[in-house]
């Protein structure tokens, strides 16, 4: 992969920090204690504690790959960066797209599940 390609990708990864920065910030305000308001009613109360729960799983997958995302624009300029961990071949372009995190492609990735 070539200095372009990086650079390339270093712009995607930091998009999809943005992206997922504002995300987090979504999840975060829907994830506040549900207050027992009488108003609402017991029904209302349960649906909406369920939804702060739904919430706070994506908030969780959010700053995870957030996590991920960063860590790999640390390491986009090695000279391992785009290559297997495990067979080291070249993972595909449209995989690194997807997810510019992985360290391995989908073979070895499938082996591994």
């Amino acid at each position: 992969m070539d200095n372009d390609q990086k650079e390339a990708f270093r712009i995607h990864i930091t998009r999809q920090i943005k992206a997922l920065k504002r995300d987090i910030q979504a999840f975060a305000l829907n994830t506040r204690p549900v207050a027992p308001d009488n108003a609402i009613g017991r029904l209302t109360r349960v649906a909406a504690m369920n939804n702060k729960s739904i919430h706070a799983a994506a908030l969780h997958t959010c700053e995870n790959r957030l996590v991920r995302l960063e860590l790999t624009l640390t390491r986009l300029y090695e000279s391992d960066f785009g290559y297997c961990q495990m067979c080291e071949e070249p993972i595909p372009h449209q995989r690194l797209m997807i997810m510019p995190e992985t360290d391995y492609c989908v073979h070895c990735a499938e082996k591994m599940d």
